[in-house]
C-alpha cells in the first residue's frame, strides 16, 4: 500500500502514535491486519451505535407487509422510498392514511433500512418527541435534546 494511503487511514482511524512511527513499522506484516481488525471494529460498534440510537423497537419486517390491504397504496412510490432518493433533494416524506394499515410498520422498517445502508436515523413517537422538548431545564441540555432530533439523516415521527 502506497505510504500516503496508509497515513490517511492511519489519520481517519486516529491512530497518532502509529502514524508517527509509519516509516519504522510500515513493512511490517502485522501492521494492515492491525488496520483491517480496527476498522472492521469500529464499522461494527458504529452500526450498533446507530441502531440503538434508533429505537426502533420490535417490529414486522417489509417482507411480512399485506400490499393487498391497503387498496390505495402505490407500491412502485414506497419502493422508490426505500432507494432513499429523497435524502439528496432533503424532502420530507409523509404517510398518511387510517389506523391499521402498516404506516408504523413502514417508518419502522425505513429507518431500520437507513441504519442498515449506514445514515443516522431515530424513530420517535410524536408525544415523546414533544414531551421530552418540552421538559424545563438547562439551555445546554434543551441544545443537547434539539441534536438528538435534528441530527440525524432520517427521523420518523409517529403519531402512535
Amino acid at each position: 500500500m502506497p505510504l500516503d494511503a496508509l497515513k490517511q487511514r492511519l489519520r481517519r482511524l486516529n491512530l497518532y502514535g502509529l502514524l508517527a512511527h509509519l516509516e519504522e513499522i510500515a513493512t511490517e506484516p502485522w501492521l494492515m491486519r492491525v488496520l483491517e481488525i480496527e476498522e472492521s471494529e469500529r464499522l461494527q460498534r458504529s452500526f450498533k451505535r446507530r441502531l440503538n440510537n434508533a429505537r426502533l423497537g420490535t417490529f414486522k419486517p417489509m417482507a411480512d407487509f399485506d400490499y393487498d390491504w391497503p387498496k390505495e397504496l402505490d407500491r412502485t412510490l414506497l419502493e422508490e422510498l426505500f432507494t432513499f432518493a429523497f435524502l439528496e433533494q432533503a424532502a420530507n416524506i409523509v404517510i398518511v392514511g387510517p389506523n391499521g394499515l402498516g404506516k408504523s410498520m413502514i417508518a419502522k422498517n425505513l429507518v431500520h433500512q437507513a441504519v442498515l445502508r449506514g445514515y443516522t436515523a431515530r424513530f420517535t413517537a410524536a408525544s415523546d418527541m414533544l414531551h421530552d422538548l418540552a421538559a424545563q431545564d438547562s439551555s445546554t441540555q434543551l441544545a443537547r435534546r434539539l441534536r438528538r432530533y435534528t441530527n440525524p439523516a432520517v427521523l420518523s415521527v409517529d403519531s402512535c
